[in-house]
């Protein structure tokens, strides 16, 4: 029995809150594009979050568009994980 592989999605945030109102779609892609964008996250050390449903939500932006209010509480805590990600990873290198 063949099963379909699902093809994979990828939607880029950035965030500066001393620019941002909010976090910004910079960057969305399916199949390979998607892959490039997570390939090249990771190769910057920069954390890959897997959420489907936040990126389908995401893929209905343009890219340069702040996310809307109904998406900060799901997109917060995903930046709180990355925040504590990088504490953790920094105490590591302290010892």
């Amino acid at each position: 029995m063949s099963e379909k592989r699902k093809r994979r999605r990828a939607a880029v945030l950035q965030y500066d809150p001393a620019r941002d109102g909010a976090p910004v779609l910079t960057a969305y892609g399916e199949g390979s594009i998607a892959e490039r964008l997570i390939g090249r996250a990771e190769s910057l050390g920069v954390p890959v979050v897997p959420d489907e449903p936040l990126v389908t939500l995401l893929s209905r932006l343009d890219v340069g568009e702040e996310i809307p209010p109904e998406l900060y509480e799901a997109v917060s805590g995903i930046l709180l994980f990355i925040a504590d990600m990088d504490k953790t990873y920094a105490d590591k290198f302290k010892k």
